[in-house]
């Protein structure tokens, strides 16, 4: 295993995208201690910051407050991130395989354009969950993104396949051109959700306000909805199946889209 310990934190944001087991794996201690980073325009190396133990593993260890750290595990394949504190911007961006765990919070665009693996965040996210960046055409294209507390805007914009899951508040914009893919808003959305959503499915467990341009379908018990609560219950995810219905709403009929909406209703 390999353990970094952040020793001084960074008076601008640091990006270190060289913080990820593929760059890491086969490299001696002192070559990863060497690893480029760079703060601002400044490379620096990466001992400049971190304190680092071991050497040549797919398994990382982070220690620390690294919220002004950028673009830890960046297009990563392979073994695991396990991050004690916090995350900075594009944490998992362009994520191909392997796992990564964050105890605190996360910043933006995390899992960016990912199309594999895991990600597990134990407290808050930014905006731009999975999300294409500007420009991009589609944003997540496979893989789970979990965030137990609440999250910021367009999160799952452009996505195109994967699992999304939020267990608080999800900001304006959720679903925002989405897709295809599934997002799960255990904890609700604010406003203007699956604006100009083309497909994809968002299924909320708590009431939210719908834009005018999606129409209620029905009320029904969805059966594809048992598949997707099997998987999530391995990754300790549970949406409810019965006790109650989902009230179908289908759009973004401005577009028009083919997406939808399920927003869960408990039996009184």
């Amino acid at each position: 295993m390999i353990t970094v310990r952040l020793k001084k934190q960074p008076t601008v944001p640091l990006e270190a995208e060289s913080l990820t087991p593929d760059r890491l794996v086969g490299q001696s201690n002192a070559a990863i201690r060497a690893v480029p980073i760079y703060l601002g325009k400044r490379q620096c190396r990466l001992d400049e910051f971190f304190d680092v133990d071991g050497a040549d593993s797919d398994q990382l260890e982070i220690h620390g407050d690294t919220g002004r750290v950028k673009w830890i595990g960046r297009e990563m394949s392979r073994g695991t991130i396990k991050i004690h504190g916090n995350a900075g911007m594009h944490l998992g961006a362009y994520m191909r395989g392997g796992r990564i765990e964050a105890a605190g919070n996360a910043g933006d665009w995390l899992g960016a354009e990912m199309t594999g693996g895991l990600i597990r965040v134990a407290g808050n996210a930014g905006g731009q969950i999975g999300a294409a960046y500007r420009g991009s055409l589609a944003g997540m294209k496979g893989g789970a993104i979990l965030v137990n507390g609440s999250a910021g805007l367009e999160v799952g914009m452009r996505m195109k396949r994967g699992i999304i899951a939020v267990g608080g508040v999800v900001r304006d914009f959720a679903g925002l051109q989405m897709k295809g893919g599934t997002l799960v808003l255990l904890g609700g959305a604010e406003i203007r959700t699956g604006a100009w959503m083309f497909r994809g499915t968002i299924v909320s467990l708590k009431p939210i306000k719908l834009l005018p341009t999606f129409s209620y379908s029905c009320e029904y018990e969805p059966s594809f909805l048992r598949i997707y609560a099997k998987h999530l219950r391995t990754l300790g995810v549970t949406i409810p199946i019965d006790g109650g219905m989902y009230q179908r709403f289908t759009g973004d009929t401005s577009l028009p889209g083919k997406g939808e909406i399920l927003v869960w209703q408990a039996q009184s």
